[in-house]
């Protein structure tokens, strides 16, 4: 145990979306934690289609699940207290420490706030009374001035919990030093106070190019850089927003003669990817997000995923062409997967009263399946076997599957859903992260589909998360001045921080 203990929390803030703020906050986990600190990750408002189910039956976004692991400890509706899930029709549905409380446009979510903020200081205040340290992850940018007024989730909450800033820059994207100058800038004397330093991340090449640059910000602003990420590739460490999905990605070569090909549907409503991560992970599957039915050309295995609106995204698919390049491959007989959507996608009948609203419409058929969407949403945390391995799985769902067996003569249970030939179908997420199953349905796969493909046999999917987890930890230890972000986390923002103008000029 260290004798160096943390007494309050840090807010990790960004000068823009995708600035590094989720990986930055889950190496500051893994860095606190390895120092015998006892940690916990918070974010209080996340906008997400990537969630999942803690094990009590909350659902939280999975970005804080992923920093929860790097924290060493198991996640809960706390860290993430508010999470808003993108559908269609420029709504969101509102879902309070795990369960979902309102569908809202953006007007009408922002009456909520006010209420929502106290929910959310109480859900801090009980971590940090439970945790030596609680790191908190921003959202978005924490100088969008449209929407400060009644902002929870960035210095709307650093100034209601006295919240030391930390503010990442990714400099990748170029104009780095304006960002990080501008986001202080424009910001009102009480939030500037908080702001103590910054973070310049995903920088390539010799950092002593970097440092006139940053000595020159640290004049300007009164502020130091407290670190220089550099660029770390191969993480994949469950996003939050779908533009963050790569195009293609692979575990590295086949042990076998030929590779899988996997190509997963690109839905414009697309939730809960990292189902795909644990296949991306295994040598020799190549894993691409398509959205053309041409690039179905070469697939072995077709992905139906996820999709936070069903009906929507089923349309979208047979305008595109790739509902009728689906239905192509599974008469060939080559495998295809729906998972969550993506598998009600597949039934014969879709009635949807909830999301959409659309009545009953006409699945893809490939299935001898029926769904109906129930206002009430299932979450849980389902164990069962498949291919003869056990598997252990989370749901997150209104539509129901109802299975009838008897429709069609090879059909069979698969999870909880069913198997027709080639085509597989299941609610549960996850189920592909489990390496006994994944390496069953991979081989199963190879062999429908006719690849010379062998599966790697030592993949530890849960040990690659932990390996890519104390890389961001030894990125933060080796790239951050460490001295400096503990001070911060005992002590707060330091005093007498100068006002940078306009800002400065504003009550």
């Amino acid at each position: 145990m260290s004798t160096r203990s943390g007494t309050g929390a840090l807010l990790v803030a960004g000068t823009t979306s995708d600035a590094g703020k989720s990986v930055v906050t889950a190496g500051i986990c893994r860095w606190l934690v390895r120092q015998g600190v006892s940690v916990a990750p918070f974010k209080a408002q996340n906008m997400s289609n990537n969630s999942m189910v803690t094990a009590d039956g909350a659902e939280i976004g999975r970005a804080q699940v992923m920093q929860a692991a790097a924290a060493r400890v198991e996640p809960e509706a706390a860290m993430n207290p508010v999470l808003l899930k993108p559908g269609g029709n420029d709504s969101s549905q509102v879902v309070v420490l795990g369960r979902p409380v309102a569908d809202v446009t953006a007007l009408s979510y922002r009456p909520m706030k006010a209420a929502l903020l106290d929910q959310v200081l109480a859900c801090l205040d009980d971590l940090r009374s439970r945790f030596d340290v609680v790191v908190c992850e921003g959202a978005g940018s924490p100088t969008e001035i449209n929407l400060r007024a009644d902002d929870i989730a960035n210095m709307g909450l650093a100034t209601a919990a006295d919240l030391p800033v930390l503010v990442v820059g990714d400099i990748d994207r170029g104009g780095v030093f304006p960002a990080l100058y501008g986001t202080v800038a424009l910001m009102p004397p009480a939030d500037q106070r908080l702001v103590a330093g910054f973070l310049v991340n995903k920088f390539r090449g010799d950092v002593r190019l970097l440092e006139p640059g940053l000595a020159e910000l640290a004049r300007l602003t009164g502020r130091p850089t407290l670190g220089v990420l550099p660029w770390l590739g191969g993480l994949e460490l469950d996003v939050e927003d779908s533009l963050d999905v790569p195009g293609a990605s692979s575990g590295g070569p086949p042990l076998g003669a030929e590779v899988l090909r996997v190509a997963v549907a690109r839905l414009p409503r697309l939730s809960n990817f990292t189902d795909l991560d644990a296949l991306a992970a295994e040598p020799g599957v190549l894993v691409r997000y398509v959205t053309r039915p041409e690039e179905l050309a070469d697939a072995d295995l077709v992905v139906l995923p996820g999709t936070r609106s069903t009906v929507a995204d089923l349309d979208w698919l047979r305008r595109s062409g790739l509902a009728d390049a689906v239905a192509r491959h599974a008469a060939t007989g080559a495998p295809v997967l729906g998972i969550c959507g993506g598998h009600q996608m597949l039934a014969r009948t879709i009635t949807d009263e909830v999301e959409s609203r659309a009545g009953t419409v006409t699945g893809l058929g490939l299935l001898p399946t029926d769904v109906r969407f129930h206002r009430e949403k299932t979450l849980g945390r389902p164990v069962g076997e498949a291919l003869g391995r056990p598997v252990r799985g989370y749901e997150i769902h209104h539509g129901v599957v109802t299975v009838d067996l008897h429709g069609d003569r090879t059909a069979q249970p698969f999870l909880d859903g069913a198997r027709a030939g080639s085509v597989f179908g299941t609610t549960w997420h996850g189920a592909l992260e489990n390496d006994g199953f994944r390496r069953a349905f991979l081989t199963e796969v190879a062999a429908i589909a006719g690849r010379r493909f062998t599966v790697a046999p030592g993949t530890d999917f849960a040990a690659v998360r932990e390996t890519r987890l104390d890389r961001l930890g030894d990125l933060v230890a080796e790239h951050a001045d460490t001295d400096a972000l503990w001070r911060l986390v005992e002590t707060g923002p330091p005093p007498g921080l100068p006002l940078l103008p306009p800002g400065a000029g504003t009550r």
